[in-house]
Parts: C-alpha cells; structure tokens; sequence
C-alpha cells in the first residue's frame, strides 16, 4: 500500500495553538486559532505488515537515504528508542502509542522519497508521525478517522523530546486549508472550502532561527502577564490573532485572495510590534523583512508574511495568479538566490459524511425480517467476530476516512438501532471478556458518528436518499447500500478506493462491477469510454436494469469481454447536485415503478456535471435475498 503525507504550512495563526492550550490554567485567555493547509510536497512510502518488528528505511530531501531502521513491537523497547530523539524516534513514538493502545503486529515502511524540505516550519516531523499512524490505520483497519489519525500522531511526537504544538499534526488532513481551535485541551477542526484555487509561494530564506529560544521566550509570557510587554504578546495571540483568523477564515471560504494577502502583511505587522521585543535576537528577522520587502514582486503579490515560529526561516506569500506565481519563484530565485516552492489551494470538498439507507421492509427475507431488521442480521467479520451488518457497513465508511454517517430508518426502527451503539446494562457489561468490554468503547465512539434519519414512508431508494438532503448539506458524500457488503481484494477499503478517484477527478463517482449479460437486468448498467482501460469509465449513460437487447444496443464497453457489461457495484461519491434532481422528481411525483428512484437522477447528474465510472478492485456481497445471504454468512470471513 503507497501512503502520501503532505507538510503542513500555517497561514495565520503561529504559536497560538500552544498558547489557547495555557486556557485550562488561566480562563481568562482567549483561545488559539490557527489555519494551516498542506503542501503540495511531502513524504511518499511504500508500507506492509510485518509479524514482529517495526522496520523503517527513509529518503531525505537531498536524496540521503536512512536505515533500516529496526526494533521489535514491544512496548517498552518502542518507548525507549522515541525517548532517545532523532529521527527515528518518531516512528517509534507513534508506534508505541498505536502498540499500547490497540491489537497490531509490525509494520515495515519504505519511505522511497520525501521532497519536503526539513527544518523549515513545514513539520517534516509531525508529516512522518501522521505516515506512521496512518499506515497502522490502513494496514491494521484500525478504524480511526482522519481526526484519530492526527491524535495518535501527536502523541506520538510528544513521546519524544519533541515538543511541537498541537497544530502540526493537522497535516493529516492532507491539501485542503483547516481552521483549529485550541481550548485547553480540546481542539476543534473546521475544513474550509475555497471556491476558486489560490496560488502560494514559500520561501526557504537560507537563513537560521533558534526555535527553542522563540519557544521559551514567548512562554514566559504565559498563564499570566506580569508586565506591558507579556500582555502585549497575550494580546497578539489572543484577541488580534482571533480577529485575523476569523476574517481569514472568511475571505479563503470567499476565494478573496486580495483580502488574505492584506490579512498576511497586518498579521506580520502586528507579530512583529507585540512579539519582537520578547525575542528581540530571533524574531528581528532581517532575512524575512528583505524578502517580504523585495521590490521587484510586488507587483505579482498580494501579501506575505513569515512561516512557522517565525524569525529567519520561511517566508510564504499569496499571488495574484498562477503566472505571477512562477514569475515570484523566478524573481527571488535569481535576485536573493533562495529557493522556492510553489503551493496551490484547490478548490473542492473533501468526502467526510456517507449516507446509508436503511429503511426498508426487507420482504424478501419474510419471515426473519419479522423477528429482526435485515441490516441487523448477524454476520462473521474477517477478524471472526459476529456483528450486524450495518456494522460492518459503517465501519467500511470510516475506513475510507469518513468522519460522519447518516443512516436512514423507519420512525419505529430508530430506537433500536440506537440502543445497539450503547454500552449495554451493567449487568451484561459485567459478564463480558475484558477485550468484548474494551470493544464496548468502539461500539460507543462508532455510535457518536452515526446520526439516525426517519424515513416515515417508503417510496423508493431515490426517496430514501433524498431524505438525508439536510444533513448533507452542500458537501459531497459517500453512498452505501444498507443490505451490501464489501470486501476488497487489496489493502485499500473498497469505499477508500472510491474516494480515491473522487480526489483524483472531482466529479461524481460510481462503483462498478463486471457482470455476464445474463444477470444485468438485476442491475443498474453503464455506458462509456475508458479514461484508465479496465479501472476509469468516462461514463456516457445510467440505465436501470436494462433488457439485453438494449444494453448491446447501447452500453457495450470497447475493450471488454463479449457478453460482459459494466454494473452498479452498491458504493457511490456523489456531489449534492444529486438532491436537485430528487426534489425535482418528488415534487413532481415522477415515479418508475411507482417509488423515486436514483438511476435517472444519477444521469442526470453525468449530463450535467459529468460523472466518473471505477471497477472496484473486491467484491459485493448481498443479503437481499435468502441464498444471497446464506452465501455471505459462509463467504464472507474469508473474503
């Protein structure tokens, strides 16, 4: 499995994250902000189980290669080597976390190339702990979210005699920009959407800055002023840092830039009239002020300001456009001869919340859905543990790094479904092993993900959909089928792939399957071109179920087998363009078959906004009908 992990750069909002966290001591400090996004460079690797040890070999940005790297799972052993500091100490740090905490084995990684610059307020550090705790993640299916990603990271770092701050680690969140708040200990994360891609230059400034001295100065002014010149820093990184990043916060989300670029120049103002005096041999910066200062860009930019705890280090400015962008890396590379990196904030949304229905009656399986909800049908997992398949059905969501599930039900199921992801009475708690009653924890933290929507009457999978329309928002969001099951045949979770594409094509995307001709009319079918030959289908129609004559009339795919066509695999990333059209339908009492359905939406949607095809590498298991399900039960632990 190839894992990426980009740097992190923060925009606004330096050294607040550590100073909000002084809150649990004094209440009277305002909290931290900060929005940082990640870069377009990082650390690439390559990672695979291993039975016993954790094995690291690392690429550094100048080619250097490191290690192996080798220590056993073992947790004091772990613990000892991140005590140590140095570069491997991150990994061990991480790894101890991930080993003291959860059931996993080795892990080797190959870190084949990393062409992110270290020691420049990127957090090529924090970048290495996410990796770590990522490919555990993945690897392990240990089911954290992007946000549990990020914690293991940190607490792996701070394992070591690293003391970074709570914000670094929000690289998990890969390229899109984030807004984090620190109170105390409780950090929040908001995603910002931009409307429109804003283009950065970063500089390396070929100078040098003592972070340690910057961190222990500015500390001092902390829990409590004693004179003008703490409370100027407290007020810098409390109300003036507040009102910058909330009105920064604003313009990213507008796609100004010509705002975030004055926003940039006044933070750098204000840092450098409340914070130089506390660190006057650092945070004087000569270096950055000649660069921020340079005649010859401004022309081309809108604003800049310092990276990271400031000083002499990393400068970062907005530009007008992607020409002015190269013209600024031309200039200061052949005027100051520094070095640059070109960073672009895309526009787009990140897949967060998936939607899963699960509101009907279940005939097909009459009687036993009488007695029980088909998606509560027990089933035997690949780590043999028995579990309802909606279950099984949330967690391949948040192996796909989903962080919110909506799930459809009848008005009279809702209780029922919510009283599973409780922890059961004390009574029955008691009696369960010690591993069944820590998996209660599980069942509780899957549960505060899931929010349960009535269906009150079932017309249609295209309605079932359709009521998950304000939850949604104007996000997009993974579909699953609530009486499907999934199981990949590589690492990657058959929804993660999915996404995947998603964030590689930014257009609705469809799982297929290869189907024989005989069985399409139990499915929805597709036509296209291949934009990848047998795994990307520029998708050209949607047809529900068609007849074979029509399907060899109009949805045969050049370059696949004869008699074979391309079917709905049950798994879906679609943009909220989607509702329109189901409200169009409902609202107009458009009916196939007699329910609302999706299919015709769904092409709808590929009309409009183009739509985006992918043969899921594994395998669907259904449970609609009875020999379905009996084949599943049987099937799929060994899948």
């Amino acid at each position: 499995m190839k894992v990426f992990v980009p740097g992190r750069i923060c925009l606004f909002g330096e050294h607040s994250d550590w100073a909000g966290g002084y809150r649990r001591i004094n209440a009277k400090l305002e909290k931290g902000f900060t929005i940082i996004t990640g870069t377009n460079q990082g650390i690439h690797a390559e990672v695979k189980p291993h039975p016993s040890k954790l094995i690291l070999r690392s690429a550094l940005s100048d080619g250097t290669r490191m290690g192996p790297f080798e220590l056993p799972m073992d947790s004091e052993v772990l613990l000892a080597e991140a005590e140590k500091g140095g570069f491997f100490s991150y990994a061990a740090g991480v790894a101890y976390q991930v080993y003291t905490h959860y059931r996993v084995r080795g892990l080797e990684i190959d870190n084949y190339l990393t062409d992110l610059p270290v020691k420049k307020g990127l957090s090529s550090s924090a970048a290495i702990c996410v990796l770590v705790a990522r490919a555990f993640n993945r690897i392990y299916d240990l089911k954290m979210t992007i946000r549990g990603e990020m914690e293991y990271a940190y607490l792996g770092e701070i394992t070591t005699p690293s003391r970074c701050g709570r914000m670094d680690q929000g690289c998990a969140f890969g390229n899109r920009p984030i807004m984090m708040t620190f109170d105390g200990e409780r950090i929040d994360v908001k995603e910002l959407n931009v409307p429109k891609d804003l283009h950065f230059v970063i500089v390396d400034l070929n100078a040098s800055k003592d972070t340690k001295e910057i961190l222990s100065k500015l500390n001092h002014c902390y829990p409590f002023a004693e004179d003008d010149m703490q409370r100027k820093v407290q007020e810098y990184l409390g109300p003036i840092n507040k009102r910058i990043a909330h009105e920064a916060v604003a313009a990213l989300q507008e796609g100004d830039a010509k705002t975030v670029g004055a926003l940039m120049t006044e933070a750098q103002a204000k840092f450098d009239e409340h914070l130089q005096p506390a660190c006057p041999s650092q945070l004087t910066a000569p270096v950055l002020h000649k660069v921020l200062t340079h005649e010859a860009i401004q022309p081309h930019i809108f604003g800049g300001k310092g990276v990271g705890s400031q000083g002499d280090g990393t400068a970062q400015f907005i530009v007008k456009d992607k020409e002015a962008q190269s013209r600024v890396v031309e200039i200061i590379e052949r005027d100051l001869g520094m070095s640059c990196l070109k960073l672009v904030i895309q526009s787009g949304k990140r897949v967060r919340k998936a939607v899963v229905p699960a509101a009907g009656y279940g005939t097909r399986l009459f009687p036993a859905s009488k007695a029980i909800k088909k998606e509560l049908f027990p089933i035997v997992d690949r780590t043999g543990r028995a579990k309802p398949v909606i279950m099984a059905i949330a967690e391949e969501a948040l192996s796909a790094g989903i962080e919110e599930i909506c799930i459809i039900v009848q008005s009279g199921d809702k209780d029922l479904f919510e009283e599973f992801f409780r922890t059961p009475p004390i009574e029955v708690f008691n009696k369960l092993s010690q591993e069944d009653q820590r998996y209660c924890q599980h069942l509780e933290d899957l549960g505060a993900r899931i929010t349960f929507i009535t269906q009150d009457t079932q017309e249609g999978f295209g309605h079932a959909v359709y009521c998950a329309k304000e939850w949604v928002g104007d996000e997009p969001f993974l579909l699953l089928l609530g009486d499907h099951l999934y199981a990949s045949n590589t690492e990657t979770s058959c929804a993660r792939q999915l996404v995947e594409v998603y964030d590689r094509v930014g257009q609705s995307v469809v799982g297929m399957k290869i189907t024989p001709e005989e069985d399409i009319h139990n499915f929805g079918c597709m036509g296209g071109t291949w934009d990848e030959p047998g795994s990307v289908l520029s998708l050209s129609e949607f047809a529900e179920k068609p007849d074979l004559e029509y399907a060899h009339n109009h949805l045969r795919v050049e370059g696949m087998n004869p008699g074979e066509f391309l079917t709905i695999f049950g798994q879906y990333v679609l943009t909220a363009d989607v509702f329109d059209y189901l409200e169009d339908h409902i609202t107009h009492n458009i009916r196939e078959r007699g329910e609302f359905q999706l299919t015709s939406c769904l092409d709808r949607l590929r009309q409009e906004h183009g739509f985006t095809g992918y043969v899921v590498q594994g395998r669907r298991f259904d449970l609609g009908l009875p020999e379905a399900y009996r084949e599943t039960v049987i099937d799929f632990r060994n899948a």
